[in-house]
């Protein structure tokens, strides 16, 4: 055997020492680990197939509730809708508690549909541009049924020139205070409307016919 071949077989078995000096110290740790990192990954897969699952099946029955409220079966949709507020995943339950207030309002059920947005409203819980969409959808209702306080209880905050939904919050009040006689207030609303670039061109068109039938009527101050 030449000197070079011995001092390779050395060198190779110098390694196998180490390697297995390494394994004997470490080779249990590194096994737990990888079959932890297996583990994990088995569990964060399954946890999203689940969640995926739970998702999809709640998508489906709201889809469903949509469908037989759209098909004037309102009895029913109200009963699919408030059987996800019970067991929907996600976001169906707050969607299946707005769209539940919406079908009482088109049964003629205005009060309870008033009601039902006002709960939402009301609950910390739910995030604030839901509960300020809420609180408009009740004052819409109230402009034919309730009074111009009762409107303006619930989006006077919302007609704020920073708020998303000022045009709108400002359209139904405007049409209250036109209602109760009020028309100075319902002018001063319907102008700013009109003026508002940011506004709706649909909102802003209907904002100016009702100023124009207001000072047509001689009725502006």
């Amino acid at each position: 055997m030449s000197d070079d071949s011995f001092i390779r077989e050395v060198n190779e078995e110098i390694r196998r020492e180490q390697a297995q000096a390494l394994w004997d110290r470490f080779g249990p740790a590194l096994l737990g680990l990888a079959i932890l990192v297996v583990l994990g990954t088995a569990a964060v897969a399954g946890y999203r197939y689940w969640d995926e699952s739970r998702a999809n099946r709640s998508g489906d029955a709201f889809s469903q509730a949509l469908k037989l409220a759209n098909d004037g079966k309102g009895d029913e949709a109200l009963a699919a809708l408030d059987q996800l507020q019970k067991d929907g995943y996600g976001a169906y339950p707050l969607l299946a508690r707005m769209r539940a207030a919406t079908v009482k309002a088109d049964k003629g059920d205005v009060a309870a549909a008033v009601k039902d947005f006002d709960d939402v409203a009301a609950d910390a819980a739910i995030p604030q541009a839901i509960r300020d969409m809420a609180r408009l959808r009740a004052a819409l209702l109230l402009v034919d049924s309730g009074s111009f306080a009762d409107v303006s209880r619930r989006v006077e905050a919302l007609t704020a020139d920073t708020n998303t939904l000022r045009h709108t919050a400002r359209e139904a009040l405007g049409l209250a205070a036109w209602k109760e006689g009020k028309t100075a207030d319902a002018l001063k609303l319907f102008d700013q409307i009109a003026s508002d670039d940011g506004a709706p061109r649909n909102a802003r068109q209907r904002a100016t016919l009702m100023s124009e039938l207001i000072r047509g009527s001689g009725n502006a101050s």
